[in-house]
């Protein structure tokens, strides 16, 4: 049975850290493909999205490539509007009825997955590779019934997109921090940058 992984988030803009931490759920939680699912907006995170889902998706793609480890879905984009997991993973779920689903999320996450819709249901769809983070303490929940959790020992790259996009817009060097091709469309398109 194939195991396909989704990765949700704003990718505002995709950096190393997102790359990186879906290597490691790749081959660390046992999946035959990851999908990245960037959100229209994340209801834990209001307001946080700048660039447009055009702009998001278009650098996604430069970043992953011809890899066919990786995937883009644009099914939250494309939808508008709040992006709940549940809603996601049962559409996932009618698209690849045969195969184990499972969604990537950072161990700082798991201390509110009581706040994510229909949680009930959504730990019956899929199980959840936990990745470590820089600084987060592993808590082992117990309290939401058929919660399956595969923690997974990540590489740790510790910087965000808002501290990206900072730099971009103080005019420093991301070079280090994003694919090449990425920043070259970040420059081309004047993205973060001050108007």
């Amino acid at each position: 049975m194939m195991k396909i992984g989704f990765m949700g988030g704003s990718f505002d803009p995709v950096h190393f850290g997102h790359l990186v931490a879906a290597q490691d759920a790749l081959e660390r939680g046992g999946l035959d493909r990851l999908v990245f699912v960037p959100a229209a907006q994340a209801p834990l995170k209001p307001g946080a999205v700048q660039a447009s889902a055009e702009a998001r998706l278009a650098m996604l793609h430069l970043a992953v490539g011809e890899d066919g480890r990786f995937a883009i879905s644009d099914y939250e984009v494309r939808k508008g509007g709040m992006s709940y997991t549940i809603d996601t993973v049962r559409y996932m779920r009618a698209q690849f009825p045969e195969a184990e689903l499972a969604w990537v999320v950072g161990a700082d996450q798991v201390e509110r997955l009581h706040l994510w819709r229909e949680i009930e249901e959504l730990v019956t769809l899929v199980e959840f590779i936990v990745l470590a983070r820089p600084g987060t303490v592993v808590t082992r929940r117990t309290d939401i019934e058929g919660l399956r959790l595969r923690w997974c020992e990540g590489h740790l790259v510790d910087f965000s997109s808002t501290e990206v996009r900072g730099r971009l817009k103080a005019g420093l060097s991301v070079d280090f921090m994003m694919p090449h091709n990425t920043i070259e469309y970040v420059r081309e398109t004047r993205l973060y940058r001050p108007t």
